[in-house]
């Protein structure tokens, strides 16, 4: 398993076992505010709306939740805006941090103190951009390509034609990653299909990872998660090597 899938699957169990359902919902719904502001409340005419409702669907969001973020969207003015940060973490790992805050001053004071509480640094934007790429990922079910009545190998053929750069079985889900300018083509070719992906977004994938042992690792991977309980945070990266040790470290952990 790639590395930045080991990591979204052991986020995904410890999501799970922290019961963090809220704080997904608190996610998806500001991309859908954001979606809304840029391309208007048309599901079907806003592709970026598009992608963000069928990720709601995928967290099991309720349709009442969905429309209400979207009517919300509609009558208050802009307010929320999106920020990034870039920084080391312990072991010098580098950490890229997403957020949208309706507080721009609150989220820098929070992200900054966050940084020097675990020993990192948060740098200027732009320093460690280049150690990630931006690609795009669909997380499908293995469920919904059975549905369509297809193969593994026919549901590789015809995401290769669509651009898919990697395509890896991660437990009962497909997981899709191609480049940043080909995430529209896939999508399409998704929807020709009539597969409805659980998760669709633009993700930074390392371009290289590093290792540590297994206290430096851990000490990374809950400066994630605190980051990741930050409500302005939508996503954080880094470039940590999930080895078999420091899963096996975590599965014992949580």
């Amino acid at each position: 398993m790639s590395g930045h899938n080991k990591w979204s699957t052991i986020k995904r169990k410890k999501g799970a076992a922290d019961a963090k359902r809220s704080k997904a919902f608190s996610r998806i719904i500001k991309e859908i505010v954001v979606a809304v502001k840029e391309g208007g409340s048309s599901i079907e005419g806003n592709p970026r709306l598009r992608v963000a409702v069928n990720n709601a669907k995928g967290i099991n969001m309720p349709k009442d939740n969905i429309e209400r973020a979207i009517s919300k969207a509609e009558k208050e003015p802009a307010a929320l805006q999106a920020l990034t940060f870039e920084g080391y973490g312990p072991g010098g790992v580098a950490f890229f941090v997403e957020c949208l805050s309706d507080n721009n001053n609150r989220t820098v004071s929070v992200v900054r103190s966050l940084f020097t509480k675990k020993g990192g640094s948060l740098g200027t934007n732009g320093s460690l951009s280049f150690l990630f790429a931006q690609k795009g990922v669909f997380t499908i079910s293995e469920e919904e390509i059975t549905a369509k009545g297809l193969t593994d190998e026919s549901l590789e053929l015809e995401l290769i034609d669509a651009g898919a750069e990697e395509i890896e079985r991660v437990e009962d889900d497909f997981v899709v990653t191609t480049a940043f300018e080909d995430f529209g083509a896939m999508q399409k070719k998704l929807d020709d299909l009539g597969i409805t992906p659980k998760n669709a977004e633009l993700q930074r994938i390392p371009n290289d990872y590093k290792t540590l042992g297994v206290d430096e690792g851990l000490k990374v991977v809950r400066m994630a998660r605190e980051f990741e309980d930050v409500d302005d945070v939508q996503n954080v990266y880094h470039n940590l090597e999930i080895t078999d040790e420091l899963a096996e470290a975590l599965e014992n952990e949580e």
